[in-house]
């Protein structure tokens, strides 16, 4: 059984681009090598590379680290203010229901 191929939007592409090339630019910033940041991600040099290059099969995780390591800001660019903006989606979030369900029979409500 062959698997078809996962596509992505364009946005998609463009944002792991975007951090990608974020990465390198602070590595190379910074003086860091390929090895050196690779080793403190813990993560194989090539896989630093599918990063850097904006690869989509790599785990975001990872992707988060090696951008934390070297600097890159991850939504916002003041630290503590990730935590308050968590604190505002959860507030969100407790407002809506649990779960999302379609209804089973369409609602008639033309009375």
């Amino acid at each position: 059984m062959q698997t078809k191929p996962r596509t992505y939007s364009r946005a998609t592409i463009e944002a792991l681009a975007l951090m990608g090339a974020q990465i390198r630019l602070a590595r190379k910033q910074r003086g860091m090598s390929e090895a050196e940041l690779s080793e403190r991600v813990g993560i194989a040099r090539s896989t630093l590379q599918l990063i850097e290059k904006g690869g989509s099969k790599v785990e975001v995780g990872l992707v988060f680290e090696a951008a934390t390591l070297v600097g890159v800001p991850l939504f916002v660019a003041e630290a503590g203010a990730m935590e308050r903006q968590m604190e505002r989606v959860q507030d969100k979030l407790a407002l809506l229901p649990q779960s999302v369900r379609r209804p089973r029979t369409e609602v008639k409500d033309d009375f």
